[in-house]
């Protein structure tokens, strides 16, 4: 009988997790067999339901009725939960698309939508392959980088800033405040160790953006920061803390997750040498190997949803009020869905990853990324002679968005 409790959730609330691997597939592989639905209620966080399998996960995003994204979008101990509902409700906290339900999630998320279609994504590509090239020249003129922080970490920055119109200057600034606001809990990363420096960081976001709005308002410009500006819902602008939270999800998951799936991708390829011959020989399979990629390094680990109503997922009942943490990574990795989910297979197909969430939810700037990582490997990949791990690779230490943030190597390209 499956058990509706398991200590082996617990570790969903340890930041080190997410930084040890073997350890956070071994506990995920034994709740999705033996408690895929685990209530975890332990000190510091409200109780919730560990939700690790992926038709699970599936079906609650699609019922977006009866599971919303408030109060509780992403796991925080509870007294951050707290101070973070309370500024909201002063209309001084983060309120992002990714927060909002119903009409006005549509609504708001339609403003940026127009700049991440189809044929957005045509005229950028021209711009993004150039860059690609570039940052892969850069790298010819050496044979050893940290592959994460030197190239990774810059080469979507650079796109998404350009796209809202931040000046070059002020993007090792951005990259910054974005590490700090993903690294919250990462000594390398974090402002400080308290809630009150992750606070300050926002705050520093928001005093940049907030001129950056004043600017784009007296003066629009063709760029996704007079889009924002100016946008208006009913003939009214976005609040202050609608426009400024807008910015600041565009400015941090807009490369920061895009960064940690390129790196993985390059860590991957070299720890299965077979997979990076595979895809020199047969470049026609890198949007499959693409799609692997994102599966095997999923940077967004989870979301979570309130039940409206009294329900049950998998047999097992959910109150009204209560809480289910959606772990994406589980569900990348669920026998039920992925033959051997534990090989990494740059022809899988079907692969229904989950890195991008389902539903009305689903990542908008998922065309982009895709496009982000296709054009850097498709540079990459075939001007690689020779490439080795020259160290070991350390992942940052999280809760929520994660992923490589040093990856030493070796290499020599052609």
């Amino acid at each position: 009988m499956l058990r509706s409790k398991d200590d082996n959730a617990e570790i969903l609330t340890d930041p080190t997790a997410f930084a040890d691997e073997p350890r956070l597939h071994f506990a995920l592989a034994h709740l999705r067999a033996n408690a895929p639905v685990s209530l975890v209620d332990v000190p510091h966080y409200r109780p919730f339901w560990a939700v690790t399998k992926h038709a699970d996960i599936i079906e609650i995003e699609r019922n977006n009725t009866l599971w919303i994204n408030a109060p509780r979008t992403t796991l925080v101990a509870a007294e951050a939960e707290d101070l973070d509902r309370a500024m909201v409700a002063a209309g001084t906290g983060l309120r992002s698309v990714t927060h909002m339900d119903g009409q006005r999630q549509r609504l708001v998320r339609a403003i940026g939508a127009d700049w991440f279609r189809p044929k957005a994504m045509r005229d950028l590509k021209r711009a993004i392959d150039a860059l690609a090239k570039q940052r892969v020249d850069e790298m010819s003129h050496a044979t050893h980088c940290d592959f994460a922080a030197d190239i990774a970490a810059n080469f979507p920055l650079n796109v998404i800033m350009s796209m809202l119109g931040v000046p070059e200057t002020d993007f090792p600034l951005m990259l910054k405040l974005t590490q700090e606001v993903f690294g919250r809990y990462d000594k390398e990363f974090q402002r400080s160790a308290s809630h009150e420096g992750f606070l300050a960081t926002l705050t520093d976001f928001f005093a940049y953006f907030t001129i950056l709005t004043k600017s784009r308002r007296a003066n629009p410009t063709d760029d996704l920061a007079s889009a924002i500006a100016n946008a208006r819902i009913d003939g009214e602008y976005l609040s202050d803390m609608e426009t400024l939270s807008y910015y600041v999800v565009i400015a941090t998951a807009g490369h920061d997750t895009t960064s940690a799936a390129i790196a993985g991708g390059l860590r991957a390829l070299i720890e299965h040498p077979g997979e990076l011959e595979r895809l020199q020989k047969y470049p026609d399979l890198m949007p499959t190997a693409v799609e692997e990629i994102l599966r095997w390094s999923t940077p967004v680990t989870h979301f979570m949803r309130t039940a409206t109503d009294n329900t049950e997922v998998r047999g097992v009942p959910v109150a009204a009020g209560e809480s289910a943490y959606l772990s994406y990574v589980s569900g990348n990795h669920d026998e039920e869905v992925f033959d051997m989910p534990f090989r990494f297979d740059i022809a899988r197909d079907p692969n229904k990853h989950l890195t991008f969430g389902h539903g009305v939810h689903f990542c908008l700037g998922a065309a982009l990324a895709r496009m982000e990582i296709n054009s850097f490997l498709s540079e990459l990949i075939p001007r690689l002679d020779a490439v080795e791990l020259a160290g070991d690779p350390v992942l940052s230490d999280t809760i929520f968005v994660g992923g490589l943030k040093h990856l030493p190597i070796q290499y020599r390209l052609r």
